[in-house]
């Protein structure tokens, strides 16, 4: 019965014109040479070759300390304290007669201080223990001895053959071979990577998508031939051999573990890269050891004291090996009392340097008062309580998770209050991975009388008041009273508008715009519904969350899109002139999909009247450019809408549509199809020119505004937080579009704010790319790269020489930087350059930031600043960004606790941030730094002691201490 439902599905290569058929443009020339040296005997993984190249097991560790290396580890970890360091000496000295005291009195405390941190360490490298196990120990399908049989994840090895099943992660870096689609493809989500909630299209090679059960697999053999363990996520290169013939691989193919099966039933892959090869445990790095300042400037002053210690020990030593020498006079004994005809070690006027240097032993324990070994086990004392405060406050208590805050460590309560730079992560971090529908403007009439947070916040700094709008924010932002006459929220729908909700948009002058616009929004996606019998609900599966939005939107407003073919669509919809719901359906001809050059997607369908459309949605630059001129008649009232819209932090596309002729799409066709069975390389380019030449003439119907809702709290937090005088950066695995609309939402950017864009997306450098020269592409990336950064520094400075000689209010700005651009400004002799423009920016933003590059712009922050630095993130790609700043913040959000495992404090929401630092971070280094000045105020007491002590001692010679018991 599977097997038939399997067969029901749609063959989507058809639709997907693109991404999915679009050949690999990479060169894999460089197969077999460094670098690209790898070979994969898939599904023979016991060839004889194959063994000797000895690959690592699927086996991952991401802890700290292992079993052998702990007690060695740990304690290097201790004995980095100077203070631990004396106590230590002095403690094993003291087990020696030269001792005034006992062993006990010092070994105790440096015990109970040493074996405390100690102890906490092992828990907390436990926790990660205890989640690489679960990890580990994951079940999946692997193909051995002619079956499939369920195997852990660290069972298995390079050339394996898997099936995994759908809602499942992959548990290594795997080939695709097939799905339970017959063209092979399947989609993945990369929440875990790169942070975004889009789903992502994977394509098998027509070759091996016939593999479908265990026969097939049985006869199944090839060759894989690819670049080495790398931790590049955007990329792949590699030649699949298989029945004499060779095939490119491209990251089209490849499935990276931590991401997840969705909405496919099963997939067949290979096994190339296993563990630590993994891309994702490429780019993870070792859990660090972290100090606070204060304990490093303790650690100083611990230094000056032990150097007063061993100047006071010195004199005295020199005093005492004098007075010693002098004893000896002649043969004769001066102090005869003190009978050095029988002379210690100690005492020994024949030996009177050995005396000395005996003596400097025992005043450095003496003296001990000086190192405040008592300090440090309050400062633990005191951490430790300070800990408790914060897993124990009622304000940072998120009721909908269920979730508190908790210091996961004890050791960095104080650095909370010296935080000068804020890292962090934007989805699941800052947005609450959805997007809503919340405004919209349909043949030149708005619609959508929400307000979002981004439009209040406006309103309050122009003093106009939110009176007007009869609403208070949360009654604006929260409520959904209105849609469908439910009075329930609906996921991704936040629009308010009675003019055309329940059915009443027939009775608005454009009614037939109104049809055609959400008819647009119905059909023109690549989303899948699945529909829930037993609660007659239907939820859709979409390639992002926009679509989804859209497609909720249409069917909450009376077009529900209900079932998908490989060759229709249908809708449930509203006829306006007859008010009765009927069915239509829609043939399904092409799907030109979204791309980020193209900027726009487009489908050709054929509705029951036999009308030839095609329906597109793009951005505002691509579409406006693309009108008919009887189709403009909106033009100028869709603008003004957008430019609204954008203010308000709303993500904005363009819809309209084109009817065609027949004859017209016969041609057209005729050289789509020809473009894409084309053998040239420059195919790719034959299919856009294609495109393009029919997304041409279209008619404005109006432009949707999508909220990418952000989490509770947020924009106040930042505020808050720049306030304090604390720099925000935001490092994002999404695209720069999105960043920068949740920038605006989130008030990280500002309308007076002027951006500074670097990216590689310009004409010289694609028309390089073109020429397929990697190296002369890589010289012409840093080359542009290194231009554009020094055009924005002059660019700052050019811009506060004219504010300082206008005596006016200086311009801020906001940098704005993609991955590519992000991987040339990170090499040693542009990051100076790179970092110079950064902190001399009010804002900056990473787009398509790798884990790696995340941790390396952390590096580079907190190494060039010298200041405390916090980074804050929620998935597993923000783990690398967390280990490496001063301070790690995870989200307990839904992206699993890989961010929290990693972390030194957890909280449930990003706003809660502000408490974490402004309240507690306050209060911590205040009381700890009260308690520093306690200490250090008693040691002088104790010095004082020391100097009556010493005088004392040094007026009779010491004689007390060394006379025969």
């Amino acid at each position: 019965m599977a097997e038939g439902r399997r067969r029901r599905r749609m063959h989507l290569s058809k639709l997907y014109s693109f991404s999915c058929i679009r050949s690999a443009r990479e060169s894999h020339e460089k197969i077999g040479q460094k670098g690209y040296s790898r070979v994969v005997y898939c599904n023979d993984p016991d060839n004889v070759e194959a063994i000797q190249l000895r690959y690592r097991g699927n086996y991952v560790s991401t802890t700290k300390y292992t079993a052998v290396n702990f007690i060695p580890k740990s304690l290097f970890e201790q004995f980095r304290r100077v203070a631990n360091m004396y106590f230590l000496i002095v403690a094993c000295v003291s087990f020696s007669p030269l001792a005034p005291y006992t062993a006990v009195s010092v070994l105790a405390p440096l015990l109970v201080v040493i074996g405390a941190t100690v102890v906490k360490e092992a828990v907390e490298d436990w926790r990660r223990r205890k989640q690489d196990i679960e990890a580990n120990n994951r079940e999946v399908e692997v193909y051995r001895n002619s079956a499939f049989h369920k195997t852990r994840w660290k069972k298995l090895r390079v050339g394996d053959i898997v099936k995994v099943l759908k809602d499942q992660y992959f548990p290594a870096d795997l080939l695709l071979l097939s799905s339970s689609y017959k063209d092979g493809i399947c989609y993945v989500e990369t929440m875990n990577l790169d942070g975004e909630t889009n789903l992502k299209l994977k394509l098998a090679l027509e070759v091996t998508s016939h593999l479908h059960d265990e026969q097939s697999s049985k006869e199944f053999s090839a060759v894989i031939n690819c670049e080495d363990p790398n931790e590049n996520l955007y990329s792949f290169f590699g030649i699949l051999s298989y029945d004499g013939k060779e095939y490119p691989l491209s990251l089209q193919q490849i499935l990276l573990r931590d991401s997840k099966l969705k909405n496919t039933d099963y997939i067949y892959g290979a096994v190339i890269f296993t563990g630590h090869d993994t891309k994702v445990m490429q780019n993870a790095t070792d859990p660090p050891s972290k100090r606070s300042k204060i304990e490093r400037k303790m650690d100083k002053i611990i230094y000056i004291l032990f150097s007063t210690l061993i100047f006071i020990s010195f004199i005295g030593s020199v005093f005492f090996g004098t007075e010693t020498k002098r004893d000896l006079n002649g043969g004769r004994y001066r102090r005869w009392y003190l009978r050095p005809d029988k002379p210690p070690v100690f005492y020994d006027p024949r030996r009177p340097l050995l005396a000395a240097f005996l003596h400097f032993l025992t005043a450095l324990m003496l003296y001990g008062y000086l190192i405040p070994i008592s300090l440090y086990v309050s400062i633990e004392i005191v951490k430790v309580l300070q800990s408790i405060f914060i897993n124990h406050d009622q304000d940072m208590y998120d009721d909908e998770t269920d979730r508190p805050a908790h210091a996961r460590t004890s050791n960095l309560n104080e650095e909370l209050g010296q935080v000068d730079t804020i890292l962090s992560d934007k989805t699941g971090t800052l947005t609450c991975n959805s997007m809503d529908f919340v405004k919209c403007s349909i043949a030149g009439t708005a619609y959508g009388r929400g307000m979002t947070e981004v439009e209040i916040a406006l309103a309050k700094r122009k003093r106009l008041g939110l009176q007007e709008t009869n609403d208070t924010p949360s009654d604006i932002l929260g409520h959904n009273d209105d849609v469908a006459g439910t009075g329930k929220s609906i996921k991704g729908f936040n629009f308010r508008d009675e003019r055309i909700m329940n059915g009443q948009w027939v009775n608005e002058p454009n009614s037939d715009a109104i049809q055609k616009f959400f008819r647009v929004l119905a059909i023109c996606h690549t989303a899948i519904p699945d529909a829930n019998d037993e609660l007659g609900e239907i939820s859709y599966e979409a390639e992002s969350p926009d679509e989804a939005a859209f497609v909720i939107a249409s069917r909450e407003l009376g077009f529900k899109f209900f079932e998908r073919t490989q060759t229709s669509i249908h809708l449930h919809e509203l006829d306006y002139k007859t008010g009765k719901k009927v069915d239509r359906v829609y043939d399904l001809l092409h799907v030109l999909e979204f791309s980020s050059s193209r900027k726009r997607m487009s489908v050709i369908v054929r509705n029951v009247e036999n009308q030839l459309l095609l329906l597109c949605k793009g951005a505002d630059s691509v579409i406006f450019e693309r009108l008919a001129e009887n189709g403009r008649q909106f033009e100028a009232q869709t603008k003004e809408h957008i430019n609204k819209y954008a203010e308000a932090g709303l993500r904005t596309l363009v819809i309209a549509y084109r009817e065609l002729d027949e004859e017209v799409y016969t041609r057209w066709e005729e050289k789509i199809l020809k473009a894409k069975t084309s053998l040239s390389e420059d195919r790719d380019a034959l299919v856009d020119a294609a495109a393009d030449e029919i997304e041409r003439d279209l008619i404005l119907l109006g432009a949707t505004a999508v909220e990418d809702k952000l989490q509770k709290g947020v924009p106040e937090c930042i505020n808050k937080l720049s306030q304090a005088g604390i720099k925000i950066w935001v490092l994002t695995g999404d695209k720069m579009e999105t960043a920068i609309n949740i920038g605006y939402a989130c008030s990280l950017l500002r309308q007076d704010m002027k951006q500074i864009v670097i990216t590689l997306d310009s004409p010289d450098i694609i028309a390089v790319e073109k020429q397929g020269d990697k190296e002369a592409v890589a010289k012409a990336s840093l080359e542009s790269i290194r231009k554009q950064l020094i055009q924005g520094i002059s660019q700052i400075h050019s811009a506060k020489g004219s504010s300082d000689s206008d005596n006016g209010s200086s311009i801020s700005f906001g940098l704005i930087i993609d991955g590519k651009s992000l991987a040339f400004s990170l090499k040693e002799n542009v990051e100076k350059s790179f970092f110079e423009l950064a902190i001399n920016c009010a804002s900056v933003i990473c787009c398509r930031s790798t884990p790696k590059q995340k941790a390396l712009v952390t590096r580079l922050v907190k190494m060039g600043t010298g200041k405390t630095t916090l980074s804050v993130g929620d998935g597993a790609n923000d783990v690398g960004m967390l280990q490496e700043a001063d301070i790690g913040v995870g989200i307990s959000g839904v992206e699993g606790m890989q961010a929290v495992m990693a972390s030194d404090f957890a909280i449930a929401q990003f706003r809660f941030l502000e408490r974490l630092l402004l309240v507690h971070g306050h209060w911590c280094y205040r009381r700890i730094s009260m308690m520093v000045k306690l200490g250090f105020h008693i040691l002088i007491i104790a010095s004082n002691r020391i100097r009556e002590e010493a005088t004392y001692l040094f007026n009779i010679s010491f004689e007390v201490f060394f006379c025969p018991k």
